[in-house]
């Protein structure tokens, strides 16, 4: 197994987490981060031994709304997803704010309510409201000051000094690579912990992200703008994390279309039965054994 995907420690007390996921950080050894919209995904993700997790805004809108990522989830609903995800894995947790819904004062609130409901980092980006997933054409991002002024107001709102902040920048599809690293320095200068380049077209500009004076973030998405170079490579440059938001999305989209198309041809499963996990192991990965537990222990049976 990769180094990246081993755990790097994992707790049942957010602020231990917090602690975890800086210390991550700070090894910018390109750790693989795989994305979830809900709380099943965070499981699977910690079942299978990663050291963390990224709330993903474009998964959730898809999950929770059957939507396009354009901006369309609330901030309540973050700070549920957050809640639920963090209430049942042990894993740090990025949570994606999007553009924290509104104003400074609004990524403030947000930051303060997604800080308690568990998250150890927490995700500000400089698109005009309503955002775009990064990959898609028609982007537009906010003045620079007025990102760093919703940069300097998520830092301040932190309660625990270990929750970092990860400042995105949006500006490579709209004013060009030289800008988007222009921005990204000021944010850099502003305080943000970790940065994030969104849609860098070539290797050369992932190369040179790599080596701006603070810890970055690479997304690579399937059949998006970024060239997708391996692990050996990313981790070699610097970064402190290899993000795959949708990757689990996707599969799992391919692998209901592939199991319910040949029920739907058939009338019957027997043709993709290897393609279903097992009524037992769904019970496991969802802590049925440990609540059976519980239930004996409380209710005497």
């Amino acid at each position: 197994m990769a180094e990246a995907v081993l755990h790097h420690g994992r707790s049942s007390d957010p602020a231990e987490r917090r602690r975890i996921f800086r210390a991550q950080v700070a090894k910018r050894n390109a750790a693989l981060l795989p994305g979830a919209a809900n709380a099943l995904t965070a499981r699977i993700i910690e079942d299978l031994g990663f050291g963390a997790v990224y709330l993903t805004g474009a998964g959730l809108t898809n999950t929770t709304l059957g939507l396009p990522d354009l901006g369309l989830v609330t901030a309540s609903d973050l700070v549920d997803a957050t809640s639920r995800i963090s209430d049942v894995c042990e894993l740090p947790l990025l949570v994606d704010m999007d553009t924290g819904f509104g104003n400074a004062l609004n990524a403030y609130h947000t930051v303060r309510r997604l800080e308690r409901a568990g998250a150890a980092a927490i995700q500000i980006e400089d698109q005009v409201f309503p955002k775009k997933c990064g990959h898609f054409a028609g982007k537009g991002v906010v003045p620079l000051g007025e990102m760093l002024g919703k940069l300097k107001a998520c830092l301040d709102a932190r309660q625990d000094e270990n929750t970092l902040i990860v400042a995105r920048t949006d500006a490579r599809a709209v004013q060009g690579f030289d800008a988007a690293l222009d921005r990204a320095q000021q944010m850099i200068e502003t305080g943000a912990d970790v940065i994030f380049v969104e849609a860098p077209e070539t290797r050369e500009e992932i190369l040179k992200i790599a080596e701006l004076p603070a810890p970055q973030i690479i997304n690579l998405v399937i059949g998006g703008k970024t060239p997708m170079l391996d692990y050996a490579e990313l981790k070699t440059a610097g970064f402190a994390f290899a993000l795959y938001a949708n990757a689990a999305l996707q599969a799992s989209v391919l692998a209901m279309q592939q199991v319910l198309g040949s029920l739907a041809e058939h009338g019957s499963l027997a043709q993709v039965s290897d393609r279903l996990a097992s009524f037992s192991e769904r019970q496991r990965l969802v802590g049925k054994p440990q609540l059976d537990t519980l239930s004996a222990r409380y209710e005497g049976s």
